[in-house]
Parts: structure tokens; sequence; C-alpha cells
């Protein structure tokens, strides 16, 4: 068991195990915990690598469909360098370059881009991948599929490309108790790879226990950065008086950070960035803990903490709760 108290002064907390924070010695200074992992993943790294590279191997414009990633911050950078982006591939001028976005696309967007000539480099998360391929798989076998998600999100709406006719989208369980479905023997799930575990887990549970003989994918599809920042903020939000989560609002995982530390009865705030935090949420808390969505550039977490110290929280605990060392390689096209 690790406790607050034995953190040291400024350190970092390495642990291949769960962490377990006691709230048995209450700190003196205001505190800041800073979880770690944080902020981007391997799939925002791929992604806005793309965008850069296109850039400088290409020059401007480059076009982008849809927001790379879903941070504001990081669509105003690659703007300002020359990046153009766009609803639709239709808005992209024919035989122009353009990148699709991390949380990837369906057939029919595909298909768009070869009718206008468009070069297109994809820039689609490797972990979407996957969950695309397991639709088509599903697809091919005759399967009913229930994608569990949110039906507005891009990776959603690219997802269910695959096989419109045979997919139908839920976000709750109680959607669960509507579906209805040719063949209950024939039902596959997949997920969206940036919901809640614990949400997306009740959800499978009740369809399991409509369709008995369901069949999911080999692995989750929920990405392991997600699930490691949803486990940290259950390791350190409940010995927290307040969780910031940076991250813009249109960012489906930094919003389940969110959800997460709410449902363990802890406040929790969003913000895009320090600018943002309001300080009446800081005069009551003695312990603010600070994480990131997986598409937030780090500047952004730094700049809160230097306005956290502004504000009278003059230490800052780095606790790491897992490792990541995911690494995706470069399409084609850009990997020299």
């Amino acid at each position: 068991m690790i406790r607050i108290g034995e953190i040291p002064r400024g350190g970092l907390l390495l642990s291949s195990e769960p962490v377990i924070l006691s709230d048995a010695t209450i700190p003196e200074q205001k505190v800041v915990y800073l979880l770690k992992p944080r902020g981007f993943c391997a799939g925002v790294v791929r992604a806005i690598e793309i965008v850069e590279l296109a850039l400088d191997l290409y020059g401007p414009p480059i076009y982008v469909r849809k927001e790379i990633v879903h941070n504001r911050h990081v669509v105003e950078k690659l703007t300002a360098r020359g990046a153009i982006f766009v609803d639709e591939t239709e808005d992209v001028p024919p035989g122009a370059c353009v990148v699709f976005s991390a949380h990837g696309v369906s057939p029919a967007v595909r298909d768009e881009a070869r009718r206008r000539n468009l070069r297109v480099i994809d820039a689609t998360c490797p972990l979407v991948t996957k969950v695309h391929l397991e639709a088509v798989r599903f697809a091919r076998l005759g399967f009913t599929i229930v994608l569990i998600g949110h039906p507005e999100h891009d990776e959603v709406i690219g997802t269910l490309g695959e096989a419109p006719q045979q997919t139908r989208v839920v976000s709750s369980a109680e959607q669960v108790d509507q579906l209805e479905v040719p063949d209950p023997a024939s039902v596959a799930y997949l997920t969206q790879t940036t919901l809640s575990l614990d949400e997306t887990r009740h959800i499978i549970d009740r369809l399991r226990e409509r369709f008995p003989l369901i069949q999911g994918p080999p692995a989750q599809d929920i990405c392991y950065a997600t699930q490691n920042r949803q486990e940290a903020v259950k390791a350190v939000a409940p010995h927290s008086d307040l969780l910031l989560v940076v991250g813009s609002d249109n960012s489906s995982n930094a919003r389940r950070l969110v959800e997460v530390s709410e449902c363990l009865s802890v406040p929790a705030r969003l913000v895009d960035d320090a600018s943002e935090v309001d300080p009446a949420w800081l005069s009551p808390a003695q312990r603010v803990a600070v994480t990131a969505g997986a598409s937030t550039p780090e500047y952004l977490v730094q700049d809160l903490i230097a306005h956290l110290n502004r504000q009278r929280f003059d230490r800052v605990e780095e606790v790491e709760l897992a490792q990541e060392d995911v690494r995706f390689a470069l399409p084609p096209e850009l990997a020299g």
C-alpha cells in the first residue's frame, strides 16, 4: 500500500500494481496530484505527425477531413501551418491532398475521395481500424452488429458505414432492451474506442442477458490509453477534493474522465486550458488531481500547473499508474 504521505515530495511514483492512496495524512500544503499517463496517446501522436509531415513534404495547403483529433489547440496550431479543415471530401478541390482524421471514415468517404481523384493520406488510429475490420468480418458472417458508442461521434459514424444495414448503435443499457434483431443467435458487439469502461461493461452485460450467444471482439475495443487514464482517475480522484481534466468539450475520452470522477462523488471539471478555471472551484480545495484527455498537448497541462501554483498550490506530486510505450508506424506515403 502506498499512502499520500509516503509519496516523495515533488517526486515520481512508479508502480506496476494498482495504487492505493490513503487519506490518513492530509497535506499541510495545497497539493496537486498530477496523473500519469495523461495526454497524447500513440494514435494522436501519429495523426498529428502525419499532418505535419504532409505539410513539410507537399507544402500547404493540406486538407484534413474533420478535426484531425478532438482538440481546439491542436487544430488551431495546424491551421496556422497551412492545414485546412473541412467537413466533407466534397469540400476538397479535385486532385488535392486530403488527410483522414484519427477517428476513421466510412467506405463511402473513401469512394468519394477516389471519384474526386484526391491524394489520400490515412491518419486513422490503428486501434480504430481494428474495429472497422471486426465490423467487416462480422457483417460477412451474417451477424447483426451492435455498435456501442455515441451515434454523433466521428468514430462511430465511420464504423457504422462499414455495414450500415446490419449495424445497430446503442449508447445505454436501456437501448439494449429496445433492440430488435432478425436472429438473436447471430448477434455480435463492438465498441467505440473511447468509452467509459464501467458503462460499457454494464451495456455488454445487458447484451449478454438478452442474447446469450452474442459474440464480441477477440480483445476489447476500448483502447489502452482510454483504460489507463480512467484507471488513474479511479485510483487518485477519491483522495482529492477536485479533478481537473484538460481537454476540449468534443473529446469523448476527456469527457469520460469527468464522468468517472463524478461517479466516485468527486467533483470534476473539463477545461480547454488554464484560462477556463474558475477560482471558485479552487477555494474549498486542498488537493487537486490533474489529468488530460488523449488528444491534449502536454504544454496545456503544464500551463494549468503553473496557474495552480499561482493559486498557492505549491506542491506537485506526479503519480504514475501505468507506463506506456506504444508506437504506431506511419502510413507508407510518409514512412520515407
